[in-house]
């Protein structure tokens, strides 16, 4: 699987291998939950793929019959007077180490098997593409337990899914099973269950091979598309622009088409 990271991880692992990072969650016995180690964990991966110059692309994957349950709710039992300032302690980890993934350059590709609830749902949410097994099941959770959303739900799920369609989702306590995912847009491939991980591999490795600077400028434009006036957005667009334009990636992409050969992307 080429280069281990994090080797201290014990809620994932991470794999690097030609630009790739595969991260894949292993707690499989308790359903791969949201705690305070998870939100520990996330924020040192978070840190460390922002950091490095050799990232193209995140796979993310789980191990087990669920891909994630989402927080841990047995946890939370035993904390009830503590709940509100532990909390308030694990998304200071979480809600820093979204951040940081999704202003990277690297897509994120995320492949879901089973049961995907709560927090974990609207981190899956945030991937560039999700690709579902025809047995995985999104469930809202929040509202059923007598919570409001974390984990950036209020943003990732209002965006794949606009902003009624995740209301009801969230309000409504929803469970959507993978085809009607695919409906509503929170999922953007459904496949059989035995070729749910090579297929979303397939299209990590491609992004891994693309022009990585550009992903990255989309991304972030995409990120601020929703709540700046036009003007503001479209001087972001002007500026992204001319930062890709003065790429090696963008010289060769140009290169490349006026002599109609595939381009080969370095990513830089």
């Amino acid at each position: 699987m080429g280069v281990p990271m994090l080797k201290s991880l014990e809620a994932m692992r991470v794999d690097m291998e030609a630009g790739l990072a595969h991260v894949t969650l292993t707690d499989a016995a308790r359903g791969n939950p949201i705690d305070g180690r998870f939100c520990r964990e996330l924020a040192a991966l978070a840190n460390e793929l922002s950091s490095r110059d050799d990232l193209r692309a995140v796979l993310l994957t789980a191990e087990g019959k669920a891909f994630s349950y989402g927080g841990d709710v047995s946890l939370f039992v035993e904390q009830l007077d503590d709940l509100p300032r532990e909390i308030k302690r694990w998304t200071t980890d979480l809600h820093s180490a979204i951040a940081r993934l999704q202003r990277m350059d690297a897509p994120i590709v995320a492949a879901v098997q089973g049961v995907c609830a709560g927090g974990m749902a609207a981190i899956v949410a945030g991937s560039d593409i999700v690709v579902a097994s025809s047995r995985a099941r999104f469930v809202a959770a929040y509202a059923g337990i007598g919570y409001s959303c974390d984990a950036s739900a209020s943003v990732t799920l209002s965006r794949r899914l606009g902003l009624a369609r995740a209301r009801r989702f969230l309000l409504c306590n929803e469970t959507l099973e993978a085809e009607a995912a695919l409906a509503a847009g929170l999922v953007d491939r459904v496949v059989e269950h035995d070729a749910l991980v090579a297929t979303a591999r397939s299209i990590a490795d491609g992004f891994a091979a693309g022009p990585t600077r550009a992903f990255g400028e989309i991304r972030r434009l995409l990120l601020s598309a929703s709540d700046q006036p036009l003007e503001t957005q479209l001087e972001l667009e002007a500026q992204a622009l001319a930062r890709t334009a003065g790429t090696r990636d963008a010289r060769e992409g140009l290169t490349a088409f006026v002599e109609k050969r595939p381009p080969v992307f370095l990513g830089c």
